[in-house]
């Protein structure tokens, strides 16, 4: 029989800035002196005599919110917490719109370069840390991700004891998702069409890639209506969600979404501050049956892509 998992005790930190503090558990195996020891090798990228600093300051505390002596012994399972330095961030200058908001969800129609929840280089500059900000909200928690270079439809959960069955809906696949992409029109290419392959992300590698073996990534693409200027404007539906999949089936198609730094040429991270050239995907759509209240549920984002509105803005790089 499994053991059921023991959830872990409340953090005794407040959030900063929207943020919650960072939570570390110590191995029930570990062999180290000290929590500090345990500490410096878990925590390695802080940098030379980081973590000795925060002991000796009391910024790193146990479940009882008492700070932790810098010679405190080892205790396999105990929990510490603490609040990383937050990166310096180039403030996204877009505002996050409110599609819905209601005793359960919020739902948020997120600009492009506005990351999804803390992760990396960017922390409070977030749609989670802002909208707990904003709206003060600090149990909201994302129900899933979209990337910070997409933009359109993400929902967060308000009620902490509701946030699983939300969180399921989207792992189990039951939540019917709708995209739109602006990329090159191909008279050629017969649409609408399912695109099915095998996906793969190696970690510390930019791009995914697709590989022979089982599909596990399955999209459907379809064209809207396309112009002279060779720009077509595709409705994108995604049957699985691998990394970047909508990016990589687009490139397969010889079609590559506008505005793309990766498909199908990596032309290296765009700039935290470099705001010019948004990849010309949006989540447009959301549709489910809420798993809480039973409701059917659509939110649609209002936003357009600006390489269909304003050609002439996006040719001139604004």
């Amino acid at each position: 029989m499994r053991r059921r998992k023991t959830p872990a005790p409340p953090a005794p930190l407040p959030q900063r800035h929207g943020v919650d503090p960072v939570r570390v558990r110590l191995p029930g195996d570990g062999t180290w002196a000290t929590v500090r020891e345990y500490l410096v090798q878990r925590l390695s990228g802080a940098g030379p005599g980081v973590i000795e600093a925060m002991l000796e300051a009391g910024r790193i505390v146990g479940a009882d919110g008492r700070p932790v002596a810098p010679d405190a012994p080892y205790r396999p399972g105990m929990y510490v917490w603490f609040h990383r330095e937050l990166p310096d961030e180039v403030p996204v200058p877009f505002p996050l719109e409110i599609v819905h908001r209601d005793e359960h969800l919020v739902v948020v129609d997120k600009p492009h370069f506005l990351a999804t929840t803390p992760r990396g280089s960017h922390v409070a500059e977030t749609a989670l840390a802002r909208l707990r900000r904003e709206l003060g909200i600090p149990e909201l928690t994302a129900a899933h991700r979209l990337d910070r270079l997409t933009a359109g439809l993400v929902l967060f959960t308000v009620r902490p004891e509701e946030r699983g069955a939300y969180q399921t809906l989207f792992r189990d696949r039951r939540v019917h998702k709708e995209y739109e992409a602006v990329a090159p029109y191909d008279p050629s290419l017969p649409l609408p069409v399912t695109v099915r392959s095998r996906i793969v992300k190696e970690r510390g590698v930019q791009a995914a890639r697709e590989v022979a073996g089982e599909p596990n990534a399955v999209t459907r693409v379809e064209l809207i209506e396309h112009r002279a200027d060779g720009l077509a404007r595709y409705r994108l539906v995604p049957r699985t969600g691998q990394t970047h999949q909508l990016r990589v089936h687009m490139s397969a198609l010889g079609v590559p979404i506008l505005g793309d730094p990766l498909y199908p040429v990596v032309t290296g991270p765009v700039p935290a501050d470099d705001f010019r050239r948004p990849l010309q995907l949006l989540a447009r759509a959301l549709e489910f049956t809420d798993p809480v209240t039973g409701a059917e549920r659509r939110f649609t984002s209002g936003r357009t892509l600006r390489a269909w509105s304003s050609p002439a803005q996006r040719a001139a790089g604004q």
